[in-house]
């Protein structure tokens, strides 16, 4: 996981169309986290799940732009809590 967000980072600083994607999943990455660590029991599930949807909307337009420019393998699975845990660890962009 970590070596696909360190092709992605490293693409995007060349690809102005990727380091869009990727500032749009990081903002999210980090707003899901958020969210997801105040959610308590059933207090907070919509919020959860709505913005649980659009941060893997948000990474499956990353992860297709990066197939079909040759950046990631065209095979991968991905965890959606992983991901946002790993973006929202890394300091600056991606």
């Amino acid at each position: 996981m970590d070596e696909m967000i360190t092709a992605i980072s490293e693409r995007s600083k060349s690809d102005p169309g990727l380091a869009a994607l990727v500032d749009e999943a990081k903002e999210l990455a980090e707003v899901y986290v958020i969210v997801r660590q105040r959610q308590k029991g059933c207090d907070g599930m919509g919020e959860l799940a709505t913005i649980k949807e659009e941060f893997r909307d948000v990474v499956n337009r990353l992860i297709q732009y990066g197939k079909e420019k040759k950046y990631i393998p065209e095979v991968i699975s991905y965890d959606i809590d992983s991901i946002a845990d790993e973006i929202t660890k890394k300091q600056g962009p991606l």
